[in-house]
């Protein structure tokens, strides 16, 4: 585009006579560099010239190199008034120092605070998500436990079989323990622990916390037999449920009974290593927790022998014989209609990672980094931005970023780190965009639509969107990037938080979708011990009915537990025969703690000044890892 030259009234384009008429107000301008040329004594003009401000538009002599500026242009400009420019430029300044002077006092002056995370009494929120997990405790109960309706249970659970699988936790509103939700458990649990411990100890809940874990970190070592001279390796996949349906016996599905009434026999369900995601998911609960209780050293190796002795035979299994656990009838066949597994490379990639955390050995980061995009292939289209029971490639992306940056290792590691940061960034961004997931007019994201309890999806992508926010301010980073678009760490906080104030009651319906708290929760939520009462009197498998299906509240509250939330218009039933509307569970539950935790206020210590306080152990987690590595 030419040069467009801008000058008001210049004598270079007028005639002489026209000169003469403009010589008290014009003087000569002739400036190729941009300099202001010396004028009369009168001085009465000035002339400014802008061409060495802005982008100057240049022939580029070997036309190969395209200007960073697709436009440019000069600009002179003629002041034809010395009054009136000295007029512009006091009034320009005051301007100026009025807009200064309003921020200030915006800045300064007495105002209502306004959070960036949840408004809601977190550290109340936190602990009774916790207690959740004490009433779903089972074999011998805890006589401190504050859940005050529980007592012994599933006391012969595995003994038919020489198991020995007592304790664990029960599943949900029924009485089965489920073996690959509560690995995941374990291992989102003490992920959260891991890096807000700070905050755990801060609100008095890190014993809490720990206890809950070490109840299901006993049970994980129970479920794994490694191989002797006489047997092969076995892995427990399920205690309880319907296989003795045909017999047309009593079991845990179609009784509505509290578990210290049960009187039938459990049937026990047990796989071999080709069940690779039930066994890389019993390898990553096993070694977060061996880091959980890395200050009990003889416990912690424990955690993770067993660990590194179930992933060694996972890995080992014949490739065309690895799998789902739920493939086989004999190992998942009764959890398919519960939790039916869709993949296992993630399963091993997140048990790799985490089991290279626990160690240090190199040799379990190659497998994770070197197997991550074969997992990000297994990976279904309706899965994709989801982090739950059934898919840990987003939670292993974010490890692997955190590695990245905070523990850069270098050769061979740092593509496929960047790549999974990238990962991370391109879904974390698709939740802060209508384009990618559907929202309740109410604001709860849909990560699943087609599928009931959205609340759990909302929950971990809650933790996780806050937690790697917490990165970017680690790293003094404003924001990230996905695709054409970018977003702000403001943008993934706000998201974060919206979603944990919608579970707690900012919602249409004005509901807390966790039990127990504020003024309004759901009453009838399906739960056998919630469910019946708690007086000293054994009740029947055939009087069951009569509890599942009253209208009255539940006569115990199930303190803590989020329930499987509404339907895609906000609209929840509160009634009991309606589990896909009111019934929790430990997995869900666990993504609420993590998140919970994750937006919980960091203690109030003193920081250096050039530090951030936000409550995150940077480093702790990398205690095993070395550079070197």
């Amino acid at each position: 585009m030419p040069r467009s030259d801008y000058s008001i009234g210049s004598p270079s384009h007028n005639s002489a006579a026209d000169l003469e008429a403009y010589s008290v107000r014009f003087v000569h301008t002739l400036s190729g560099a941009g300099r202001i040329l010396p004028s009369d004594s009168r001085w009465n003009s000035i002339e400014l010239s802008f061409g060495s401000l802005l982008p100057q538009s240049q022939t580029n002599a070997y036309g190969s190199i395209p200007s960073r500026f697709s436009k440019s242009y000069d600009y002179d400009l003629v002041i034809t008034d010395k009054q009136h420019f000295k007029r512009f430029l006091y009034i320009a300044i005051s301007i100026v120092l009025v807009v200064l002077a309003l921020v200030l006092l915006v800045l300064f002056l007495p105002r209502k605070h306004k959070h960036d995370g949840p408004s809601k009494n977190l550290t109340l929120a936190v602990n009774q998500a916790l207690k959740f997990f004490d009433a779903q405790k089972s074999g011998y109960y805890p006589k401190t436990s504050p859940v005050k309706f529980r007592g012994d249970s599933g006391l012969q659970d595995g003994n038919a079989m020489q198991a020995g699988l007592l304790g664990g936790f029960y599943d949900s509103g029924n009485n089965i323990k489920f073996s690959f939700p509560t690995a995941y458990t374990v291992t989102l649990l003490s992920w959260s622990m891991l890096e807000y411990h700070e905050k755990y100890a801060d609100i008095g809940e890190l014993d809490h916390a720990r206890d809950i874990i070490r109840w299901g970190s006993d049970y994980l070592l129970k479920l794994f037999i490694p191989p002797n001279a006489t047997s092969d390796p076995i892995l427990y996949s399920q205690v309880g449920g319907a296989k003795n349906d045909t017999e047309g016996g009593d079991n845990d599905t179609i009784c509505w009974q509290r578990p210290e009434d049960m009187s039938y026999v459990r049937p026990v369900s047990s796989c071999d290593m080709a069940a690779s995601d039930l066994a890389g998911e019993v390898v990553a609960g096993l070694s977060a927790a061996s880091l959980v209780f890395k200050d009990e050293k003889d416990y912690a190796i424990r955690l993770t022998t067993a660990a590194e002795t179930l992933f060694e035979l996972a890995i080992k299994e014949d490739p065309t014989k690895q799998g789902t656990y739920t493939a086989v009838d004999e190992c998942g066949g009764d959890a398919r209609a519960f939790y039916n597994s869709t993949s296992f490379k993630d399963d091993l990639v997140w048990g790799g990672t985490w089991l290279f955390f626990a160690t240090g050995n190199p040799s379990y980061l190659e497998y994770a980094s070197r197997n991550f995009s074969l997992a990000l292939q297994e990976e279904r289209t309706s899965e994709r931005g989801l982090f739950y029971w059934n898919n840990k490639l987003l939670g292993s992306a974010v490890l692997l970023a955190r590695l990245l940056y905070f523990r850069d290792l270098g050769y061979p590691y740092k593509d496929s780190f960047a790549s999974s940061a990238n990962m991370t960034e391109s879904v974390l961004c698709s939740y802060l965009s209508d384009q990618s997931f559907n929202r309740t007019k109410g604001g709860l994201i849909l990560l699943k639509p087609d599928s009931w309890s959205p609340l759990q999806y909302a929950a971990t992508a809650s933790f996780l969107s806050k937690l790697y926010s917490d990165y970017l301010n680690l790293l003094h980073r404003t924001g990230g990037v996905c695709r054409d678009r970018a977003f702000s760490v403001k943008m993934l906080q706000s998201f974060s938080s919206s979603q944990i104030d919608y579970i707690l009651g900012d919602n249409p319906m004005k509901m807390s979708y966790m039990v127990g708290f504020g003024g309004q929760y759901p009453l009838q939520v399906h739960h056998r011990s919630a469910s019946i009462p708690w007086d000293g009197q054994k009740y029947l498998c055939s009087e069951g009915d009569r509890w599942l299906h009253s209208k009255d509240p539940n006569p115990n509250v199930l303190l803590g537990a989020m329930v499987g939330g509404p339907d895609k218009f906000d609209h929840l039933i509160d009634e009991r025969d309606k589990p896909w509307f009111t019934e929790p569970s430990i997995a869900s539950n666990a993504g609420l703690v993590a998140a919970l935790i994750a937006h919980h206020d960091p203690p109030q210590h003193a920081v250096d000044s050039g530090s951030i306080n936000l409550g995150l152990d940077q480093m702790g987690i990398f205690e095993k890892v070395h550079q070197s590595t």
